[in-house]
């Protein structure tokens, strides 16, 4: 029996979670079983997407599956992104150096800070009066 190897791996972003499933196909990109340009409105964030794939010369060589849950489309964008580059390592491990010299196998480690008790968020306090 001929098996068709899938690839997968997670990327994450700010509060953005993405699982990517990559497979042997034409190009097309599927984000929550739509395709991505539906899913993506701004252009920036489809370039985003699209950068491990050029840099890489894979753009018309793997099908790509996500599902992406949390967080807002820029950082899904970016979770999704991360999660591409790693599934192209575990199919291709040669691509690991140019991929880190672009800088798309780094966490963005920014989080949201957690509200602090006794205040109204992170930082901004309660209105302090005088009498």
């Amino acid at each position: 029996m001929n098996e068709i190897t899938k690839y997968t791996a997670v990327g994450r972003r700010k509060e953005a979670v993405a699982r990517v499933t990559l497979l042997p196909g034409k190009g097309n990109i599927l984000v929550n079983k739509q395709p991505y340009e539906k899913y993506f409105i701004r252009e920036t964030d489809r370039i985003i997407i699209k950068q491990p794939l050029q840099i890489t010369n894979n753009l018309d060589k793997y099908d790509i599956i996500a599902n992406i849950v949390g967080g807002g489309l820029t950082g899904q964008a970016g979770a999704l992104r991360l999660g591409i580059a790693r599934a192209l390592i575990t199919s291709q491990p040669e691509l690991k150096d140019s991929l880190r010299n672009q800088g798309f196998l780094t966490r963005d480690p920014r989080m949201k800070e957690r509200k602090k008790y006794g205040q109204k968020g992170a930082r901004k306090r309660f209105q302090w009066t005088k009498r």
